[in-house]
């Protein structure tokens, strides 16, 4: 009796330790589905602050196509074949040149090549003032104070013809509304937000490397408002109307 029930323990083992096994490689198998989609094909990300208004509003959720410009490869510094490159109007994410552990979202407005400028708040590609829809000036006045971090456009400034004298980068004074001519190396783009008088962008920091740009945001899948329409800020509101949007 004492031979039966100790045979029948020891027969439990392997079956226990074969549905352990087979638990920890589902396991293990989820997590590196998870982090295979994660770091090859689409990433979430939160909209933290208001310089993409009205186009994503501060609390959007994203799912962000990292395979549209191709992924990065962990560790080994190689980039993936994207299924395209960055192009004029396209929303991105990416990794700013002057804080490159996080991530922004803006429009990329220049590409390699061009020639970008602003004369109040006007923006001109390549000579020609280019129609922006999405674009959102909440202030009327212009902005003409010169800012200090706005110099690093001097070493790309074009010359050009100003009362019969060519003008010297050393007397070039950019302001939010007004700067330019820009050229734009390759492998670089010049990025805005759409709120254009509430956004930091490639007028202050400059242009952003071509490396740098992770994925393009693709869809709102949650959204929610802190503030809530003025009740109590612990009382998130889901913005309901905005699940599933599609991001252009």
């Amino acid at each position: 009796m004492g031979d039966e029930a100790y045979a029948t323990r020891t027969s439990r083992r392997p079956g226990r330790l074969r549905s352990l096994w087979s638990g920890t490689r589902s396991l293990v198998f989820a997590m590196l589905l998870f982090l295979s989609v994660r770091t090859f094909l689409v990433e979430a990300f939160k909209i933290p602050t208001a310089s993409m208004e009205e186009t994503l509003l501060v609390g959007d959720f994203l799912l962000v196509n990292k395979a549209a410009y191709g992924a990065e490869l962990p560790l080994l510094g190689m980039r993936l074949r994207g299924l395209k490159t960055p192009g004029r109007g396209d929303v991105v994410v990416f990794n700013p040149p002057h804080d490159p552990i996080k991530n922004y979202v803006k429009r990329v407005v220049g590409i390699p090549g061009d020639t970008l400028e602003m004369r109040d708040k006007i923006l001109l590609v390549n000579g020609i003032a280019r129609e922006e829809p999405y674009a959102r000036h909440s202030e009327d006045g212009g902005a003409d104070t010169v800012h200090p971090v706005m110099r690093w456009q001097r070493n790309h400034v074009l010359a050009r013809l100003s009362e019969g004298r060519r003008s010297e980068r050393r007397g070039y004074h950019p302001s939010r509304d007004n700067w330019g001519p820009l050229a734009i190396p390759q492998d670089r783009y010049f990025v805005l937000g759409d709120n254009r008088d509430k956004s930091e962008d490639s007028r202050y920091w400059g242009f952003v490397d071509r490396r740098a740009i992770r994925g393009q945001p693709w869809i709102v899948y949650f959204s929610f408002d802190a503030v809530g329409s003025g009740r109590p800020s612990w009382v998130r509101s889901v913005r309901w109307d905005r699940l599933g949007e599609r991001i252009h």
